[in-house]
């Protein structure tokens, strides 16, 4: 009998949408005119699927009348709100290439994003918490001050003209949101017509978003994704988690990111759900709120933002019981906290996904037929129209239930890093095949696993020892509210393991504890060498927590500098 391998395939049916994202958003207005599209409650805006598509259309009017182009890469740099949702479908519709910018982001970071890809427009968010957008622009751009609207030079950024400004009061240099809207609007036939002919020119394989990575080894690189691309993975997300017609989706996860632009955004897009944000930024309270008063059928997050809302102190006081479906990605999902979901949270249809910016970004999910256990524990198949292999260190396919790199195929896969054929080249061959960075393992059924990163594993002694499966173990004690699981040098078995946990509120352990509730149920070398307990994690925007920085605090608390450079 021929050996298995960890090379899989996803079903050929539903066919692909073969469309551009201004496409789709022209036919959820034919077919849900008058269902809610739009609902930002901090904002007070309601919009329905007709008033989103008439908004868009005069907002790209708006952007074609101030000189943009089909193909021009126009930034947003903002915290959530209706106008990044109006940006990304007018972008879509005038064939704007949208560069999502982290709203964590500062000078140096933003300076570098907006040369790199050569942003032409930014749209930005006036002020929120410690960020000030238009006052770090003007830092970096002190021109703008001087110069007219729409007619910016500067040498730090040679190719942004024009700024637009999202609320607050009229400043030199920029023109007002509302104001570029306005000059489209839906009243002005001639306007109007430049956007359809401007649409009709599109095609779904063009690039139509650039999409930063975290930048873990190196620059951040800018994965180009093209319509056909995003608005496919969101319509087959939606498909996997049951989104209907009348459902509302709540959103709190950032928009710049593919959890927020593509899997919600785009799924709701496909599918003629709400799509509902409860906060700027992630907010457990207002979306334990915002899930009762809008009625709420799904709920999207990554893990650290469902433990957040499980453990917060008004939790038991919202009525919860709309919820029925979502989706937890982004980071590992511990099987514990995904039982928790589903009992705590009424969410019977949860799911599971994986994927990369670069894929689009779903590969793997779990189905809604699939039985609990393996909701809860692997992140189901792969994908329909994708293909994945496991390979080994020399490129070769593994048998099924051996670990290896995940590389990932398919209509999903990015056109390449934005003007940057040699780290393309790098994660991109030519056939095609994506690799991910990610350890993964393929069962027999066809389920997979991601057991961790190839940067994160850790080599004690000469074993190879996966972080994620001891954070699995240790979820398993009943004080344990999270835990991260990183590698620190050490002079005799050249790593040895940490753990920083975070404890249930109100309760207190010892290293002991942890260490006799790990003996006899898993291998010696696998129990932490050093244990801490923290208050909270260092993390992104986006809810991934920063296990280098983990690292690098142990290295500097033990003096392990010299170990670590050696």
């Amino acid at each position: 009998m021929q050996e298995m391998l960890s090379h899989v395939r996803g079903a050929d049916e539903p066919p692909l949408l073969e469309i551009t994202i201004g496409e789709a958003l022209v036919q959820a207005a034919a077919r849900w005119p008058d269902s809610p599209a739009l609902i930002v409650p901090f904002q007070d805006a309601r919009w329905s699927w007709s008033e989103l598509a008439r908004r868009s259309d005069s907002l790209a009017a708006g952007l074609l009348a101030l000189g943009l182009r089909a193909g021009d890469r126009i930034g947003i740099w903002s915290p959530n709100c209706a106008e990044w949702v109006l940006t990304q479908f007018a972008a879509a519709r005038a064939g704007l290439i949208l560069v999502t910018i982290n709203p964590a982001y500062r000078r140096a970071e933003v300076a570098y994003t907006l040369v790199k890809v050569g942003v032409r427009a930014l749209v930005c968010g006036e002020q929120f918490k410690s960020s000030d957008y238009v006052g770090m622009m003007e830092d970096i751009v002190p021109e703008i001050a001087s110069a007219p609207a729409g007619a910016v030079v500067s040498p730090a950024l040679p190719d942004l003209r024009i700024l637009v400004k999202i609320g607050g009061e009229t400043r030199p240099g920029w023109f007002d949101f509302a104001e570029v809207a306005e000059t489209g609007a839906a009243t002005d036939p001639a306007q109007l017509a430049r956007v359809a002919e401007a649409a009709a020119r599109l095609d779904p394989r063009q690039a139509i978003n650039i999409q930063f990575t975290s930048g873990t080894t190196g620059s951040p690189k800018g994965a180009t994704l093209t319509h056909r691309n995003i608005l496919n993975n969101g319509y087959f997300v939606g498909r996997a988690v049951g989104l209907r017609a009348d459902d509302r989706l709540c959103i709190p996860v950032p928009l710049y990111h593919c959890f927020g632009m593509v899997m919600a955004n785009l799924a709701c897009v496909t599918h003629g759900a709400a799509m509902v944000f409860p906060a700027p930024v992630f907010d457990p309270p207002a979306t334990l709120r915002t899930i009762e008063t809008e009625r709420c059928q799904g709920l999207y997050g990554v893990p650290t933002m469902f433990v957040a809302i499980l453990g917060s102190p008004e939790f038991a006081s919202h009525d919860l019981s709309s919820l029925r479906t979502g989706c937890m990605a982004g980071a590992p999902c511990p099987v514990e906290l995904m039982k928790a979901v589903i009992e705590r949270l009424n969410m019977r249809d949860v799911t599971i996904a994986y994927g990369m910016t670069e894929t689009s970004p779903v590969s793997f999910q779990t189905a809604l037929d699939d039985p609990v256990e393996r909701r809860v524990s692997s992140i189901g198949r792969v994908q329909p129209h994708l293909e994945v292999k496991i390979v080994d260190a020399e490129g070769r396919t593994t048998p099924r239930e051996v670990p290896g790199e995940v590389c990932t195929r398919g209509y999903s896969v990015m056109l390449g890093y934005w003007n940057d054929p040699e780290r393309t080249a790098e994660c991109l061959d030519a056939e095609g095949w994506m690799r991910t960075g990610d350890i993964g393992v393929i069962d027999e059924a066809g389920y997979a696993n991601i057991v961790g990163r190839i940067k994160d594993m850790v080599i004690r002694g000469g074993e190879n020892l996966f972080p994620r499966e001891i954070e699995e173990f240790l979820y398993r004690h009943p004080k344990v509210a999270d835990v991260q699981v990183v590698g620190v040098p050490d002079p005799r078995f050249g790593e040895e393991l940490c753990a920083w946990i975070r404890l249930q509120a109100g309760e207190s352990a010892d290293e002991a504890e942890i260490r006799a509730f790990c003996q006899g149920q898993i291998a010696h070398h696998k129990i932490p060498r050093h244990i801490r307990f923290v208050g909270e994690f260092p993390m992104t925007v986006t809810g991934k927590v920063q296990k280098f920085l983990i690292r690098q605090a142990m290295i500097d608390e033990l003096g392990l500098a010299a170990e670590a450079t050696a």
